[in-house]
């Protein structure tokens, strides 16, 4: 089984068992992308979910967030958006056999490296610091671009539908690099349901689009 496959199977598996009367309330399903350590080489992926129950609270507090704050920036989210239900990935406590998958993989693939390795002294100490960035950045490029695949998965697959009775979002972000999320989320569904998700980007605020 490749880690690729490993991660669509849980992500399904997740959606699958969201409670029959939690899921006509939820709106959104949740992808926090994070790692172990804040260490590239043990990335995982938090599944989770909004509803609109949560959304309702947030809105009728003394002090309410903006709409659009409430309804899709993370820094709203209950635990179950934030923290998700179910982790998947390279996170040996939460899930050996993804950790497993994604160690052979990142080592055939040449991206692996242990601790020792950068700790070299000499003149190529600064050649490997420099290898090991390389490494870090691809390994970070990789999972986000699996997370992506895996949730256009869930869509063309009907997984959403079956699971939760209609097709929604799945909304993508990485805590430790906020813009992105829009990148992720946008390349991740169909337009039709992450427009109003879309509409605060920043990277869209072109004149000509709002004349």
């Amino acid at each position: 089984m490749t880690f690729r496959l490993h991660l669509g199977q849980v992500a399904a598996r997740t959606l699958a068992e969201i409670p029959e009367e939690v899921a006509p309330d939820i709106y959104a399903v949740t992808f926090r992308i994070d790692s172990v350590d804040q260490d590239p080489r043990f990335p995982y992926l938090a599944i989770g979910y909004n509803t609109e129950t949560e959304v309702a609270r947030q809105l009728s507090e003394p002090r309410p967030p903006e709409a659009w704050d409430a309804r899709w920036n993370y820094a709203y989210f209950p635990p179950s958006g934030l923290e998700g239900v179910r982790i998947t990935g390279h996170d040996p406590q939460h899930d050996p056999v993804g950790a497993e998958l994604h160690r052979h993989e990142a080592v055939t693939q040449g991206l692996w490296y242990e601790d020792d390795d950068a700790e070299e002294d000499g003149p190529r100490e600064q050649e490997r610091e420099h290898e090991r960035e390389e490494r870090d950045e691809r390994l970070a490029e990789e999972f986000h671009q699996l997370c992506v695949d895996v949730a256009r998965e869930l869509h063309a697959e009907g997984h959403l539908v079956r699971a939760l009775g209609r097709p929604l979002p799945v909304i993508l972000y990485d805590m430790f690099d906020p813009e992105e999320m829009f990148a992720l989320t946008r390349a991740a569904n169909p337009p039709e349901l992450v427009a109003e998700f879309l509409s605060e980007d920043p990277g869209s605020e072109d004149p000509e689009d709002r004349s």
